[in-house]
């Protein structure tokens, strides 16, 4: 999938770097109607109308695609139709259908495509987009959208161009090699799919604008040393100043080298080695 630039008409061309969605199959192809449904927007705020996130509203309207991520229909293989896009991830997703004319979405793995067959279940080969327990799944290959606790459909390695590699099996617990680097402990009877995620070229794209940001329902930052003492506490002085104090956010809270997550935490015994500072 390569990056398309422009010529720099314009002060926007300048920086832009886009994906020219080649990968995709058939091009134009509208979502399949019976795996879409309506996405409501919050604009950042919760259930009582308190703004729970900021700097979110506004953007495009989008329709949610019903991805498979649990991959439970073991009966029969299912052949690939098409590759699309979707607004709600950086990953490509793949329409599959199976022999009963039944369709699903699941993740579109890197070098998939159209007439290519995918498989789920127990006693399959290990290839491209199969997927199966990771007791079955070779040393050194690629695997994505892992389940965390068996049943519950794939929660890791989902976004673009992302993969975690089967390092070694130990017991009841394969030791896997995390996209952030952390080596961690998942059961042997989770499912995994083989392969990479698609659209690797995904970093490298630019954006080249603050209004494909507003696009994408990104409301624009300002800078906390540019506020007043009032709105946060690195604001004000006399002039430019570097903050005065250790980054925090409007809160007080720490920003730069806390760390947040709790020592108690259960999963913690599941974490071989960090990953890399």
């Amino acid at each position: 999938m390569p990056i398309k630039t422009y010529n720099p008409t314009t002060p926007t061309l300048r920086w832009k770097a886009i994906s020219d969605f080649s990968e995709l199959f058939p091009k134009g192809k509208r979502p399949e109607g019976s795996l879409i449904e309506a996405k409501r927007r919050n604009g950042g705020r919760n259930n009582t109308g308190r703004v729970t996130a900021r700097r979110r509203g506004h953007g495009h309207k989008r329709y949610y695609r019903i991805i498979d991520f649990r991959r439970n229909r073991t009966d029969a293989p299912a052949v690939v139709k098409a590759v699309e896009y979707d607004p709600n991830r950086s990953a490509r997703i793949a329409l599959v259908e199976y022999p009963d004319k039944e369709l699903r979405y699941i993740l579109a793995p890197h070098g998939i495509k159209e007439g290519d067959k995918v498989q789920s279940g127990s006693g399959i080969e290990p290839a491209l987009g199969n997927c199966m327990p990771i007791r079955e799944i070779p040393a050194g290959t690629f695997i994505h959208n892992i389940e965390l606790y068996q049943g519950r459909g794939g929660q890791m390695a989902r976004s673009a161009g992302a993969y975690a590699i089967v390092m070694a099996k130990d017991g009841e617990m394969a030791h896997l090699k995390m996209p952030s680097g952390e080596i961690r402990l998942i059961h042997l009877n989770c499912v995994a799919t083989v392969g990479q995620v698609g659209n690797i070229e995904h970093e490298n794209e630019s954006w080249g604008k603050a209004g494909r940001s507003r696009w994408l329902g990104w409301r624009p930052a300002s800078r906390a040393v540019a506020k007043n003492p009032v709105d946060h506490p690195m604001g004000g002085g006399e002039g430019k100043s570097s903050g005065g104090r250790q980054a925090c956010n409007r809160w007080g809270l720490l920003a730069k080298g806390l760390h947040t997550r709790k020592k108690s935490k259960r999963s913690n015994r599941y974490i071989v080695q960090r990953r890399q500072k």
